[in-house]
């Protein structure tokens, strides 16, 4: 907003100045949406992307659910592996499934916020729109758990520079990951689990579907048919799959 209102007395000062003035501009919104199309990028504000003293852990986070096919088999799998995660629930399906939310808290996992309706479009929205978005995922999803959530992962990872503002006055913190299996878009099952364990180490945080599941060849949601290899390695290598933090 400086450089806008800089920019805009330069011209009104030195009118044929206008073109250093233009490309300022430009310039200044280019960095801001290569900033926001960065999922990892700390330009636009805090991000946690892994763990902080993670001593032998990493954190396993599902998107886009509830979905009332896939999520409560996830569940299954992490109870009897006897690890923990953090489920980010988009709003509109949290309404939809508020037992099976409260399922996800009961059994020790955290409910987190993946916005209300996971717009396409969500990266592009005004300082209101944003809000709505934010606000009444929040407050579906502490209805069903009776936990508000204190993280928020921006639908695609993708977000401007308005969010912070609305994450800070909702008390949330954004979260994204340092490995991702692309078992939204890819039903190979072998190449997700090598995208999440390739390299793997304390302190990653690997992000998963639970929801907007792509399907492996015999029509299986991909997640099921990766996570009993995930969870395989996981304990091969002495490591402990677990929620993000609650506390700061």
């Amino acid at each position: 907003m400086a450089l806008h209102a800089a920019a805009l007395a330069g011209v009104l000062a030195r009118p044929r100045h206008w073109r250093w003035a233009a490309g300022a501009v430009v310039l200044d919104q280019a960095l801001l949406t290569g900033a926001g199309m960065l999922p990892r990028s700390r330009w636009l504000g805090p991000n946690l992307s892994r763990l902080e003293d993670p001593g032998r852990a990493v954190a396993l986070t599902f998107d886009d659910g509830p979905d009332p096919e896939v999520t409560p088999r996830v569940l299954d799998m992490l109870d009897e592996a006897g690890m923990r995660a953090s489920f980010f629930c988009i709003g509109a399906r949290a309404r939809a499934q508020a037992a099976l939310v409260g399922e996800i808290a009961r059994r020790g996992h955290t409910v987190e916020n993946h916005s209300m309706n996971h717009l396409y479009r969500f990266a592009a929205l005004g300082p209101r729109a944003l809000a709505r978005e934010v606000m009444t995922a929040q407050a579906i999803l502490a209805d069903c758990t009776g936990a508000p959530p204190v993280w928020f992962r921006a639908p695609m990872g993708l977000r401007s520079p308005l969010l912070q503002p609305v994450l800070e006055s909702a008390g949330l913190r954004l979260a994204s990951w340092s490995r991702r299996a692309l078992d939204g878009v890819s039903g190979d099952q072998g190449a997700a689990v090598r995208r999440l364990t390739r390299g793997l180490a304390a302190g990653d945080v690997l992000l998963m579907h639970d929801g907007n599941c792509a399907r492996d060849r015999e029509g299986r949601p991909v997640v099921l048919s990766a996570m009993p290899p995930l969870l395989l390695r996981l304990r091969q290598s002495g490591l402990l799959g677990r929620a993000l933090p609650r506390a700061a």
